[in-house]
């Protein structure tokens, strides 16, 4: 929910509201992004929620998806700083480098 709580804070509606309070452990978190058959398309139909666009060279600010293409379990919402992807992380964020697998303006 980094991501929706994030673009609730840039000013937007929540893009994810039909998914709060829908889990409440990493085994729930983790069958909703199977369903949607991983987290490019999960949170592509959130981003659609509030008209972000997807772009090819993400931006400070903008949002993504980074980490395996096949592997949905290692797939991971981040935030772009303007030079890398930060994530959230046990303690707070911190910079992963990995593939951008998606990336949108919100």
């Amino acid at each position: 929910m980094v991501l929706a709580d994030w673009a609730l804070w840039l000013g937007h509606r929540d893009p994810a509201t039909h998914l709060r309070d829908t889990y409440d452990s990493d085994d729930g978190f983790r069958r909703i992004v199977a369903a949607h058959h991983g987290a490019v398309p999960l949170v592509a139909s959130c981003v659609a929620n509030i008209g972000g666009k997807r772009v090819q060279y993400p931006q400070r600010g903008d949002i993504g998806i980074v980490g395996s293409p096949i592997n949905i379990h290692r797939q991971f919402g981040a935030i772009h700083d303007g030079s890398g992807w930060l994530v959230r992380m046990h303690g707070g964020f911190g910079r992963m480098t990995a593939r951008m697998l998606a990336a949108w303006r919100i």
